[in-house]
């Protein structure tokens, strides 16, 4: 057979040696996966043995170490079932969960010949998973290579089967599904030894739901946050703003095109993607006025909060208060803030779009001044914030900036009113998480902050015993609350499309190794591989 060989897109980073992959990687390799299997167009199922050797094809071109073929293999195999997956109605698909994702010690729940019998306590994933997959339909078992699943395959009772388990687990499932010819999407677990242990919730997440109602499933995230990316460039900015006009102007284009994560730009226009009507055409230079116009005011956001907050640093940068001194920098961000407004004036939309545009961003700034208000004279008079009060401010600060970006590809693509409640609800929860996510990481860097509003400052004074753990549990239900905010979205685009949007801001998971099995089989097929050729 014939096997077309592709070059591994200019992004592409290998694994290391003896590590498994990062989640970065994963879906690297999966959008490797997807281009192959697009270009070779095997028909499955195909047998364990060939996705053995096709996973040997894909790590040769790829580089990949050779001691990750049975994770390829599932990939590989992911992405043969991906699109007959999705045609499958979620009552027709059976749910496999490992029991080893509960909380061994504070698990209550016993077992039966269906498997674990969940006593919904939430202390573990186990339940968010089941409870959504159920209020879908699927049938859902929690149990490792349960008879019922044979039975229910020879029933008939399903045609589907989405499995999160270890590699070996998954494998020793495989044959069954391939003598019933049952699509299976393995999601493998982040950790291995077969107690507490994690998965890449986002993935499990987004298989769940996968429905081929959702025409952006197809759609290319990194690729569209890339492109982007590029509407930033001097030459772009120009294109889009007109030729710079004084040094004010020139300042205020140098700061906007300084490095950021873009991820408000990215919503506006990922949010007209899910809704627009013809989804191959070109984006408009409309659409790039108002990406550029949500950076304009998240921009001179941080102009004003560096200012305010007396920072000197900003992008490994000097901010641009120290640099150019606070009058400069204060009129840098008024502009920056005027033109965010000029641009969405200038967009070629119906009569009624524009004030809806207009009012969609006066009132997200309106809501982020006086979020930010209550920071300011609460350090005129410090004291200990309770962590419902940082949240609060969160709520008041980071949300409106999403919910801001979030609208205006709404209003944009003409299909805002039927999605405005599940908007303000997302974008709500996705500010929380967003800014519980930053003071994580700036508690793990070792810089917490006690002079500003900070979760972990929070739970210490509430003494909760481990505020790290508790900041991370209330970032996962914050993360699980916008998901649960699109369930009445009657757009399954905008639907699967948001939900794929929290695991790209939030996908920062390590997986951690292989369970001890899957280790210790590696490492005797490598002994006898290097006897034989001793």
């Amino acid at each position: 057979m014939k096997l077309p060989r592709l070059a591994p897109p200019p992004r592409f980073r290998l694994p290391q040696p003896n590590i498994p992959p990062t989640l970065q990687q994963r879906d690297e390799l999966v959008q490797f996966a997807r281009r192959w299997v697009k270009e070779w167009a095997p028909v499955p199922p195909v047998p364990l043995a060939e996705l053995r050797e096709l996973a040997d094809k894909v790590i040769a071109e790829t580089g990949t170490d050779a001691q990750f073929r049975d994770y390829v293999a599932v990939l590989i195999n992911n992405e043969l079932w991906r699109e007959t997956l999705a045609a499958i109605p979620y009552e027709r698909r059976l749910l496999l969960l490992p029991k080893c994702l509960r909380a061994e010690d504070k698990c209550r729940a016993s077992m039966d010949e269906f498997g674990l019998l969940c006593k919904q306590c939430g202390q573990c994933t186990i339940q968010d998973l089941q409870v959504e997959a159920e209020r879908l339909g699927y049938a859902v078992l929690v149990a490792e290579g349960s008879a019922m699943v044979t039975q229910m395959i020879q029933a008939g009772k399903i045609d589907a089967i989405v499995g999160v388990s270890c590699l070996n687990v998954l494998e020793k499932a495989f044959p069954y599904m391939e003598a019933a010819a049952i699509p299976g999407f393995g999601i493998p677990l982040l950790q291995g030894d077969c107690a507490n242990t994690t998965v890449d919730l986002d993935w499990v997440w987004d298989i769940i739901h996968l429905t081929s109602a959702d025409t952006t499933r197809r759609l290319d995230l990194t690729a569209l946050r890339e492109e982007v990316e590029t509407w930033f460039t001097p030459d772009a900015l120009a294109r889009v703003l007109g030729p710079a006009d004084g040094q004010t102007d020139q300042l205020a284009r140098e700061w906007l095109a300084r490095a950021g994560k873009r991820w408000r730009p990215f919503l506006t226009v990922a949010t007209y993607q899910a809704l627009r009507d013809r989804s191959g055409d070109e984006l408009s230079d409309d659409l790039r006025k108002l990406a550029v116009a949500v950076e304009c005011f998240h921009k001179a956001s941080l102009i004003h909060d560096d200012i305010e907050d007396n920072d000197a640093r900003r992008y490994d940068d000097p901010t641009l208060h120290e640099q150019h001194g606070v009058a400069i920098a204060l009129n840098v961000g008024d502009l920056l803030i005027g033109e965010g407004y000029r641009l969405i004036r200038a967009t070629q939309v119906s009569p009624l779009q524009t004030p809806a545009l207009l009012h969609a961003a006066v009132e997200g700034h309106r809501r982020l001044c006086l979020g930010q208000g209550e920071e300011l004279f609460w350090r005129r008079h410090p004291s200990p914030l309770s962590v419902r009060q940082v949240l609060n401010i969160f709520r008041q600060k980071t949300a409106p900036a999403f919910e801001v970006a979030l609208r205006l590809g709404a209003i944009y693509a003409g299909r805002h009113e039927p999605v405005s409640e599940a908007l303000g609800a997302y974008s709500e929860a996705l500010g929380i998480a967003y800014q519980i996510r930053d003071d994580l990481e700036d508690f793990t860097a070792g810089k917490l902050d006690e002079t500003e509003p900070n979760l972990l400052v929070a739970l210490k004074h509430e003494k909760v015993k481990d505020p790290e753990t508790r900041a991370r549990v209330l970032l996962e239900s914050y993360k699980q609350e916008a998901i649960r905010s699109l369930r009445d979205v009657p757009s399954a685009n905008l639907k699967g499309l948001l939900r794929r949007v929290v695991g790209r801001i939030f996908n920062h998971a390590e997986i951690k190794g292989w369970c001890h099995e899957f280790q210790a089989r590696n490492a005797a097929s490598r002994a006898t591989s290097a006897g034989a050729a001793g």
